[in-house]
């Protein structure tokens, strides 16, 4: 893989030209920033940016003082080749708040290896109604510790408004849930997304997410898709590696002044 190549596809099609995550969102290209604005349910933040040592500090106040005239909080996504280099510390010194560093890993769906397993007794099944989307949102709390309100509202939107564009998947151990994720599918686009990826802790080390992300790619495959994209934590990370992605750069949320 040309990793230089794929990076600057990716940010040409995911970032700068990105599509809006649902029908209640929109994406706006505002001067060097584009972001996406949503619905009280949705993702709001930046998705890309062409700024210098010059504009940066002028657009950051620009976002902060867009986001709160609206009332909503918002992400700054900034990513490790990103300008000017010390994006980051500008966003911290503005009263931004970073998230823990995540690794932006690609795959090229042809050349990874897919013949994972799931464990005896473990099957796979598609969230296509709301108490199976349910039953990810439980996989979600449980094995991240967060609350799933945001994410329970964005995978019913979908199912509801936008069934095409998504896949949500849950593990289940008998009738128990053990897994979860999902691949996001953007019609035309050479790369999908693949998000939620969570075990609950019993059973992590057993290969189930690895058997998900085979299985997504597989998915992805299916749609056409050349690309997976990943935003991996240190724990995923060996795992992908393994089945064939490639770390790119590092991609780091900041979080908006409170």
């Amino acid at each position: 893989m040309d990793h230089q190549a794929v990076l600057a596809l990716y940010d040409r099609d995911m970032r700068e030209g990105a599509r809006p995550d649902g029908p209640g969102d929109r994406v706006e290209r505002v001067g060097a920033v584009v972001r996406q604005v949503s619905d009280a349910g949705g993702w709001n933040g930046v998705l890309w940016s062409d700024l210098d040592e010059a504009t940066a500090d002028r657009a950051i106040a620009g976002q902060v003082e867009f986001f709160a005239a609206h009332g909503q909080e918002f992400e700054w996504k900034v990513y490790g080749h990103d300008l000017p280099s010390d994006l980051g510390d500008r966003l911290t010194a503005a009263g931004f708040r970073p998230e823990p560093q995540e690794t932006l890993m690609i795959g090229e769906v042809a050349r990874l290896s897919l013949d994972a397993e799931l464990p005896d007794g473990v099957r796979v099944v598609p969230a296509t109604d709301r108490a199976a989307i349910e039953l990810v949102v439980d996989v979600h709390e449980k094995a991240f510790g967060t609350d799933g309100s945001r994410l329970r509202h964005q995978l019913l939107t979908r199912l509801a408004d936008q069934p095409d564009s998504m896949v949500a998947l849950v593990a289940l151990a008998g009738d128990e849930p053990v897994s979860a994720a999902r691949v996001e599918l953007v019609p035309g686009a050479r790369f999908a997304g693949l998000w939620g990826g969570g075990t609950v802790a019993q059973w992590r080390g057993r290969g189930v997410y690895r058997a998900l992300v085979a299985h997504r790619a597989r998915v992805a495959a299916a749609h056409g898709c050349r690309y997976l994209q990943v935003d991996a934590l240190p724990t995923s990370r060996p795992i992908l590696e393994r089945l064939g992605f490639h770390a790119l750069t590092t991609t780091t949320p900041y979080l908006s002044p409170e």
